[in-house]
């Protein structure tokens, strides 16, 4: 792609677009370069669907994926509406000879993008790349068993999603506040061939979190998590706490003939340890002052 009279110093807005491949590290080493190549068939020959020539953009190879920057004189509609839907259509036919599909996540966001002899930067790279990789994407993918998730920023939606267009239907695109590295931004998420995701019920946790290691901290910060973590807490103590019989209800379950009442518990109770007992509680052997044998 010629950069005339560019230079490091220089940006010019363009389209950037970020496309990763799903659970990329489960790939073995011979498996990979199969990968790679189907990821690269559906891209450019989207591009040559589109009518895009594949030298009139910039790609970037990122091992489990690529990254693209689109000059403005190249319509983005055309992109988010034409380019994905033939993207969609060749992931689709790629995935059919496949026991296991390839899924692929796309984003997409314009702002000032820098190039040099070894590519490109910037915030707005930085950007995408992010929404790309963020756990709403990844967990969409995987909840809604789809090929392939889109991902926009909240200024692409405004400015180009929103109006509408060719293949283009703001209406199957749904919001998410996501917490990244560089801060809180929203985004806009789409299936496509799809409505609009059901993005509630998905915990968008940044970033995700490798298998084994700790759980990532909620959107929010440090307050938000203290208070899921306390809600969970509070779950847990409600399912393993007694619940008490009422005394009145003519099941034979009365007070105790030493005066201690009694108690139906749930849960797992071979583990004692570390408990504290108000009353006397009889669960195998009597606790307290009192010394009943079984």
């Amino acid at each position: 792609m010629e950069h005339d009279a560019l230079d490091a110093g220089e940006a010019r807005y363009e389209l950037v677009i970020s496309v990763d491949a799903r659970r990329s590290g489960q790939y073995s080493d011979a498996e990979k370069p199969r990968m790679r190549e189907r990821i690269y068939r559906v891209l450019e020959t989207a591009f040559a669907q589109a009518g895009v020539g594949r030298d009139a953009v910039h790609m970037e190879d990122r091992g489990d994926g690529v990254l693209v920057s689109v000059p403005g004189r190249i319509a983005v509609t055309r992109l988010l509406g034409l380019w994905m839907v033939e993207v969609h259509e060749n992931l689709r036919e790629e995935n059919r000879s496949l026991l296991v599909p390839l899924g692929l996540r796309v984003a997409m966001h314009v702002g000032p993008v820098r190039h040099d002899s070894r590519g490109i930067s910037g915030r707005a790279v930085d950007l995408t790349c992010r929404l790309a990789d963020s756990a709403v994407a990844r967990q969409l993918l995987d909840r809604e068993r789809a090929d392939l998730v889109l991902a926009v920023s909240d200024s692409l939606y405004v400015d180009v999603v929103s109006a509408g267009g060719k293949f283009i239907e703001p209406a199957r695109f749904s919001p998410a506040r996501l917490a990244l590295k560089e801060g809180e931004f929203s985004a806009w998420f789409h299936l496509p061939g799809r409505p609009a995701p059901d993005i509630g019920p998905i915990a968008p946790e940044e970033p995700s979190t490798p298998a084994g290691g700790p759980p990532a901290a909620p959107v929010g910060g440090p307050e938000a998590a203290l208070a899921a973590m306390d809600a969970a807490l509070a779950a847990r103590a409600a399912a393993a706490a007694g619940r008490r019989v009422d005394d009145s209800d003519g099941g034979g379950d009365g007070d105790d003939e030493d005066g201690g009442d009694r108690y139906r518990a749930q849960g797992d109770l071979s583990v004692h340890r570390n408990n504290v007992y108000q009353q006397p509680v009889h669960i195998g052997r009597v606790t307290g002052d009192s010394h009943r044998k079984d």
